[in-house]
């Protein structure tokens, strides 16, 4: 999947067509020609099966399927970036800096599946500005100003999605809650208190789950919490992976491995098991003591999924926005208006002091 290959001359013109959102076609902004893309003999459940994961981790970089592209990595938050081969230096999708092409290129495993964009640039911008709206104590005419800023970029994020078979034993005990109730005597008459007590008792069993599609986002580029707002997607709509589909649009290469998503993919599954572990033991509480899972048949696939990205400065500040390019959910950074802060703080400190006179006075 070189650079290069994203790159599709009109027919009619000869500028660059780029992939329609939401649409199965390629258009020309130029001269406005449409163009159908050609699936050729693709056959969807062969294009995005999985992968078996032991058997990558054991292969040689010449014995499996790899691209070789063309990237460097943003001197700031780290993103690799996918270059033209005409183009030796671009801004930074992420977070506005501006990044110079290295020298060589970069080899790495080819994704076998895409999420294709469904929302188009205006329609990512108005969730934008949707959601900016509606923030509390946010400046006023910050919608505007984005509305009016720079551009959004579509970037192809790199993810993994991994499958895997779990069994689990466990031991732990299982809490059971009873009531019971004394006398006591307070300022001089006899109260009636209520304890609630825990009986436990000692439990061990075995739960089973099989996982399917555990999604990780293979890219450092944004904080966690923008990841965190990534991560959901529908994949059921994946399509074999076409480079027509890129046209138009940035890439990132992975710059989380293999190994380390499945690291991550692996405390995601952790973390439900312990939840159907304490479900397994039942009763009014749990503790879980000991857990030994077995993990088999462990698979993967390395998809694209689509992200609309604005970073911009505002009063001298820089904030970032993220738009999921399939469903518009927004993930951003945000400024506060110090006014209207400080504003509220001022009403809500007299409102109580008038609440505090009125009682006074009503004691009184």
């Amino acid at each position: 999947m070189g650079a290069e290959d994203h790159r599709f001359p009109c027919h009619n013109c000869g500028s660059d067509l780029r992939f329609d959102p939401g649409g199965d076609q390629l258009i020309c902004d130029h001269c406005g020609s449409v163009e159908s893309i050609d699936h050729g003999p693709w056959d969807r459940t062969e294009a995005i099966e999985e992968q078996n994961f032991a058997v990558m981790l054991r292969a040689t970089q010449d014995s499996v399927e790899m691209e070789e592209a063309q990237t460097s990595q943003c001197p700031n938050c780290g993103a690799r970036i996918e270059f033209d081969t005409a183009v030796h230096a671009k801004e930074c999708p992420y977070c506005a800096t501006p990044v110079v092409i290295d020298t060589g290129a970069t080899r790495q495993i080819k994704p076998r599946a895409v999420i294709p964009f469904e929302l188009g640039q205006e329609e990512a911008r108005q969730a934008m500005s949707d959601w900016l709206g509606s923030l509390w104590f946010a400046p006023n005419g910050l919608t505007e100003y984005a509305r009016k800023g720079r551009k959004l970029s579509g970037v192809y994020t790199p993810c993994w999605t991994f499958d895997a078979d779990t069994k689990t034993r466990y031991t732990g005990q299982r809490g059971i809650e009873y009531q019971t109730t004394r006398t006591v005597s307070r300022n001089g008459k006899l109260e009636t208190q209520t304890q609630t007590k825990v009986r436990w008792t000692s439990v061990s069993g075995r739960v089973a789950r099989f996982f399917d599609d555990v999604l990780v986002v293979a890219s450092t580029a944004l904080p966690e919490k923008f990841r965190a707002g990534l991560g959901h997607w529908d994949l059921t709509r994946l399509e074999p992976y076409l480079p027509q589909y890129l046209a138009g649009f940035r890439a990132e290469a992975y710059t989380v491995s293999l190994e380390e998503g499945f690291e991550q993919g692996r405390a995601i599954m952790d973390r439900q098991i312990h939840r159907d572990i304490k479900f397994d033991i039942g009763g009014d509480r749990q503790r879980v003591q000991s857990v030994d899972t077995r993990v088999s048949d462990i698979t993967f696939k390395h998809i694209l999924v689509p992200v609309w990205l604005a970073a911009y400065k505002y009063r001298g500040k820089s904030f970032r926005f993220v738009v999921n390019g399939q469903t518009g959910q927004v993930t951003g950074e945000r400024p506060w208006s110090v006014w209207k802060l400080t504003f509220t703080i001022i009403a809500v400190a007299i409102l109580a002091g008038i609440a505090g006179y009125l009682a006074a006075v009503n004691q009184g």
